[in-house]
């Protein structure tokens, strides 16, 4: 079984995604980890983040894989190329560029062939902004989850100051309205909800109910 769950930055859908993991005894699988290593490592090599065919170089040579602890559901480190990035791509720096590099039609090609060869091997949840459009159309659940902006930069900036960064709560806002904007509008696999995809607005939700609300929804197709 697949449960792909879609949304926008700061929706909390990476969270969601590996406690529902967990709590179903599914793997898990951050393609929004993958397109980050894959950014940064074109910062890392100083490559225009508009050059679709230098950007996919680097997603086709350089393999993004996951490491996990023996019987663990959840990865437990990203690397790209056997290089570990974990801390890495969570960078402001990262924040600001995977956007660039997400909607490069060639770079979203060889990321979702990687995808869709681990995806299809287990009971998997997957999360990301086109997984239940493009990635994993025939997912047997799909959830868009929402949040308003105000309670997604809220977020964001609680778990940039929980990993020491210095931030500018302003500008984090800002920021993920300039990302709404460049995913949704973006040529190649925008970001919106599938049609068969259950909208959950998490605003006020706590992360248990939203977490049970979707546990439930995969039982009850799995029944």
């Amino acid at each position: 079984m697949i449960i792909a769950i879609d949304g926008p930055a700061g929706s909390g859908k990476s969270t969601v995604a590996k406690l529902v993991a967990g709590r179903l005894g599914f793997h898990y699988l951050d393609t929004g980890a993958m397109y980050r290593a894959v950014a940064y490592r074109a910062l890392q090599n100083n490559v225009a983040l508009t050059d679709d065919t230098a950007v996919a170089k680097i997603a086709l040579d350089d393999e993004v894989t996951f490491g996990h602890e023996p019987g663990a559901t959840l990865p437990s480190s990203v690397l790209i190329a056997g290089h570990d990035v974990t801390e890495e791509i969570r960078s402001p720096r990262v924040d600001d560029a995977v956007s660039a590099v997400a909607r490069l039609p060639l770079v979203r090609e060889a990321m979702v062939a990687q995808q869709r060869a681990i995806g299809g091997t287990d009971d998997v949840v997957v999360e990301g902004r086109d997984i239940g459009t493009v990635v994993f159309p025939d997912a047997e659940l799909k959830v868009f989850l929402t949040a308003s902006p105000e309670e997604r930069a809220r977020r964001r900036v609680a778990q940039q100051v929980a990993s020491g960064l210095i931030v500018d709560a302003a500008g984090v806002h800002d920021a993920l309205l300039r990302r709404d904007t460049a995913d949704s509008t973006r040529h190649h696999s925008p970001l919106v909800p599938a049609r068969d995809a259950i909208e959950l607005d998490t605003t006020g939700l706590t992360l248990d109910e939203v977490v049970s609300r979707i546990a439930g929804l995969a039982e009850e197709r799995r029944a």
